[in-house]
């Protein structure tokens, strides 16, 4: 009668362990990354066809602040056709960056004797990781881990070089040049064997006691 009981006990304890975990039985990660956009606006004043005097000086200075960078993509909203895009062109030239368009809508209106400078930029992480909630408990669902995948998929997420690209990747170019193709599968083959030299013998220095 006892050990009925333990058994029944321990049965229980299974259940609600199992039941903290998350319930994932497939290969694939639910902790996968997540790509977010933020929208950074500067108005820069015109006197007509240009900037300002003065502005492209500040749009050069909010451009630093962002620390503008690969993956980022800059437009100019200009409504009135003032031409001072090629400037703002110029500043973000100095990242390599070139413009894009046409502008996104953004909160607000332009208003007149001004243009809307917009910095979109994406970030990709993996909420809730690491997730070590489940560490210290059995599995006895046959699910994965809570913190299964994390580590792999935050990597990507902070590598990536264009985090968009995680949403909608690159389409790749039309033509390809063999050529260029060719040089790795040729540097391959022309390499030597890893064991062609043979294996290098070295002695091991003996030494003497209390010498």
């Amino acid at each position: 009668m006892h050990m009925r009981h333990t058994i029944l006990l321990l049965t229980a304890a299974a259940g609600v362990l199992s039941a903290c975990g998350p319930d994932n039985r497939g290969l694939e990660s639910v902790n996968q990354p997540v790509v977010t956009r933020t929208q950074y606006v500067f108005d820069a004043a015109t006197n007509g066809s240009v900037l300002a005097p003065g502005e492209q000086a500040r749009v050069a200075g909010w451009l630093a602040s962002l620390r503008l960078a690969y993956g980022d993509r800059l437009f100019v909203d200009d409504p009135y056709g003032t031409g001072a895009a090629r400037q703002v062109a110029a500043e973000a030239g100095r990242y390599g960056i070139l413009l894009s368009g046409p502008a996104p809508v953004t909160t607000g209106t332009v208003e007149p004797g001004t243009v809307r400078v917009i910095v979109s930029r994406m970030t990709a992480s993996v909420p809730g990781c690491p997730d070590w909630s489940g560490a210290a408990q059995p599995e006895f669902r046959g699910a994965t881990n809570a913190n299964y995948g994390c580590a792999t998929n935050s990597n990507l997420a902070a590598m990536v070089a264009r985090p968009e690209d995680l949403v909608r990747g690159q389409p790749g170019a039309e033509t390809s040049d063999p050529a260029t193709s060719y040089k790795a599968i040729d540097t391959l083959r022309k390499a030597p064997p890893t064991g062609a030299g043979g294996l290098k013998a070295e002695a091991a220095p003996s030494g003497g006691g209390g010498q």
